[in-house]
């Protein structure tokens, strides 16, 4: 009996969503798995392994689908050019599945939904790419080559090169496709890294220390993370280990009261409520209801009360809170191309101008928040970007700006094998490929006077 709906035809919607409707994929991917929970983990592995792909590889496979079709990707039905993408990632990334299988399963999707007229252009289109897969040439233009391979839109690869040296950006575009296992955070507060390693592997789950941090694992061989009474019972938070590395370097003090201003969803905070152990309190900020509830969400999972979720603007003054603060968080919105490698499809939404907008606005927001902190107390300054106008740019500003601010060493609180990735003692910018993370900024500053 055929099954009303199969794996490609679910991926083929997730598709739909992401490249048709601006839903970000991992939004879209998470819902997906988490209605249809009742599909084997093979299965299921199989949704996200295409979806992932097709939308990893998309510049690489349109530039291969229009060496064999004579109607260009961009001239597609978006139904009929999602198929083909989706096919294409099959047949050149994943051996097991044969290539007949592949074309055959395309065209009964094609018809499925309602584009019979066009099965014999999809089967021709894809059984004229199996033949001719291995013989595609790829452009010789260095920056349009590099975009053809990586699926990286050139007019970032062209940010990135005034930035970076040709071998760091291809480190950087290598790391990102590749398969990574899950970064979590040992909630302290009620269990060890030893005994939580002790937990997992009882549950069934792969675990490996992180090198960077004792209380950090990387984690795979799990089904579903959401059974995991492990992670029900919060004993661990999934969170990068470049997240970690901000309140690692943020080191707070027991007693500390500390803002977080663009807080959602809530890994920091929650992280450095457990390194408050118990004593003083995180006020967890975010724009909307909708962020402030999941941060809660993570605040009752981890079962932390040192630390609340509260509604406000960052871009607003809250004069409540002038002068404060031992300690301001200021992880703030960027363009995210630093975490490519997980959130795939953002490389395709953003834009040069939405980069500029992102980095006056983060100006905006730390002109803002600098006010909160006491005499004597911290700032940290975060994105998950390797974007320089967004970074050490927006550094250099702020100690323009702001001649009451220096940057603070952070030498003594990071790892050995990150001290050649400090910059100007106070930063810290991490790179996908050289470092053993995501993309990620941090920098420490210190409000000149005394608290006392």
């Amino acid at each position: 009996m055929t099954k009303p709906l199969n794996e490609r035809e679910i991926v083929l919607g997730i598709l739909m969503d992401v490249t048709e409707h601006d839903v970000y994929s991992h939004i879209a991917l998470g819902n997906v798995l988490s209605k249809y929970q009742y599909l084997d983990k093979k299965e299921r592995a199989f949704i996200t392994r295409v979806t992932e792909g097709t939308l990893e590889h998309m510049i690489e496979i349109d530039y291969i689908l229009d060496q064999f079709s004579k109607v260009k990707t961009r001239k597609m039905k978006p139904v009929i050019r999602n198929i083909l993408r989706s096919a294409v990632y099959q047949l050149k990334y994943m051996d097991t599945v044969p290539d007949s299988a592949v074309c055959n399963e395309a065209v009964k999707l094609a018809v499925k939904k309602g584009f019979g007229p066009l099965k014999g252009f999809v089967n021709g289109v894809l059984r004229s790419t199996a033949r001719g897969l291995d013989k595609v040439e790829y452009p010789k233009e260095a920056v349009k080559g590099l975009s053809v391979r990586y699926s990286m839109p050139e007019w970032i690869l062209g940010k990135w090169l005034q930035e970076y040296n040709i071998d760091t950006v291809e480190k950087i575009l290598a790391d990102f496709q590749k398969e990574k296992p899950v970064t979590i955070r040992c909630n302290t507060s009620y269990i060890t890294p030893k005994e939580l390693e002790e937990r997992l592997r009882s549950e069934g789950v792969t675990v490996m220390a992180h090198p960077y941090l004792p209380y950090a694992f990387s984690i795979t061989g799990y089904d579903y993370l959401g059974e995991l009474s492990s992670f029900q019972e919060g004993l661990f938070a999934v969170q990068d280990i470049s997240s970690m590395l901000a309140g690692e370097i943020a080191s707070p003090k027991e007693g500390d009261y500390i803002i977080d201003v663009c807080a959602a969803p809530g890994g920091k905070s929650v992280h450095l409520a457990d390194k408050l152990r118990g004593t003083g309190h995180v006020e967890a900020r975010d724009l909307t209801e909708y962020k402030t509830g999941m941060i809660q969400e993570n605040i009752d999972r981890m079962r932390m009360e040192n630390i609340s979720a509260v509604l406000q603007d960052a871009t607003v003054l809250h004069e409540a809170s002038v002068e404060k603060a031992d300690m301001v968080i200021a992880d703030l919105p960027c363009s995210g191309l630093g975490v490519l490698g997980r959130k795939t499809d953002l490389k395709y939404k953003v834009t040069k101008i939405q980069t500029d907008e992102l980095a006056a606005l983060q100006k905006e927001i730390l002109d803002t928040v600098y006010r909160y902190v006491k005499p004597g107390g911290t700032l940290v300054y975060s994105t998950c970007t390797i974007n320089r106008a967004e970074n050490i740019d927006n550094v250099h500003w702020f100690l323009e700006t702001h001649p009451e601010y220096a940057l603070n060493s952070i030498q003594d609180r990071v790892c050995r094998e990150l001290q050649g990735s400090v910059q100007e003692e106070g930063c810290l910018q991490l790179l996908p490929g050289v470092n053993d993370s995501d993309g990620f900024f941090i920098a420490r500053f210190m409000k000149k006077g005394s608290s006392s």
